[in-house]
């Protein structure tokens, strides 16, 4: 299997991811105007375990190092299988939350509230879980610049919602119920994943995976590849959709209930671009997850999670979402941006400081 050897990567890699997780809710803008997101929500999904599968059918299974894809399935124990596919389940929660706020009160508010608040509390999840080598006053400046920037946002939010239709101070609830949910389910897929066990000075020690590591040792029985915890993950938010996004067709947030019988009344195009939404986020996970074993998960989730700021690019200078704010509102999206910049900047220095 393919493994993440060395830091500038595995920053790389988490770029990716934040272009992936800012970007693929494009998608479900380009198909709103005529596909309620309840139905573009199931071709999402789909999108997202085609994206797991074929990591792991390809970068999962070639290569010498580690277990192969199906050798990690078989030898896989139900706890951490189970601790991967839960987290598939909170994130599915939180991501209908998110999807909703989208829908209410567009990329510009809901991604820096909900993925915002997920990125400051999911950061310190982690990193109270033991995953992250180095400077911690570091780290925590970075976040403390970040929530600077949700507070700009916010205050951004305040004078857009004098002008702007009820609906956007509904999703601005849904978008903080979203970023703290949003904050666990990386916690508990990256627990699920294996380390490598190599004999030390002081007897067997856990250390990352990596190619020389797996040369000198072996992966935790048990504990699951980076890509076995990534399909888990996918079929967890599969499963639990059944439950979660029917109930809300049922008992939607907007507009009247969605018949199932309009999924199957979509045109092609409609599919493809829940689809192609899911496959982006995708590979955005994947790529993270990976980069996670050299950059430990509090530093690889929290700069994934800077994918605020590119939804908020795409809300603020494509969108348009904020042409109708009052004079004053511009200063404070800089300042945002300026806040998300500067703190991502500190969560890269960190590791490596």
């Amino acid at each position: 299997m393919f493994v993440v050897d060395n830091y500038p990567l595995a920053v790389a890699f988490c770029i990716v991811t934040m272009l992936c997780w800012g970007s693929w809710a494009n998608a479900q803008k380009a198909a709103s105007r005529r596909w309620r997101f309840e139905l573009f929500y199931w071709d999402y999904v789909f999108g997202v375990l085609v994206a797991s599968l074929v990591f792991a059918y390809t970068l999962g299974t070639f290569g010498r190092g580690g277990r192969s894809f199906l050798a990690d399935v078989a030898q896989a124990s139900p706890i951490d299988l189970g601790s991967a596919f839960w987290g598939g389940v909170v994130f599915n929660a939180a991501n209908i939350l998110l999807v909703a706020a989208i829908a209410l009160s567009g990329m510009a508010v809901a991604f820096p509230v909900g993925i915002g608040l997920a990125l400051v509390l999911g950061v310190a999840i982690n990193y109270f879980g033991g995953d992250f080598a180095g400077n911690a006053n570091l780290l925590a400046l970075g976040v403390a610049l970040v929530t600077v920037a949700i507070i700009l946002d916010a205050m951004a939010y305040r004078k857009l919602h004098h002008t702007a239709e009820g609906g956007v101070a509904k999703g601005l609830v849904l978008a903080v119920l979203c970023g703290i949910l949003m904050s666990l389910f990386y916690f508990l897929v990256a627990r699920s994943i294996a380390k490598v066990e190599v004999r030390g000075s002081h007897g067997m020690e856990l250390v990352a995976v990596s190619a020389e590591s797996l040369r000198t040792g072996t992966l935790q029985a048990g504990k699951l590849t980076a890509y076995t915890a990534n399909v888990a993950f996918a079929v967890g938010i599969l499963l639990s959709n059944f439950v979660l996004n029917t109930a809300i067709m049922i008992r939607p947030f907007v507009g009247t209930p969605v018949p199932f019988s309009d999924y199957f009344k979509g045109e092609r195009r409609d599919h493809l671009w829940g689809i192609a939404g899911g496959c982006v986020w995708g590979v955005g996970m994947g790529l993270n997850i990976l980069a996670a074993g050299k950059a430990g998960a509090a530093v690889s989730y929290g700069l994934g999670q800077g994918a605020t700021m590119v939804a908020a690019c795409w809300g603020v200078f494509v969108w348009r979402e904020f042409r109708a704010a009052p004079r004053g509102t511009t200063p404070l999206l800089a300042l945002m941006f300026l806040g998300y910049l500067a703190g991502l900047a500190l969560v890269i220095v960190s590791r490596v400081v």
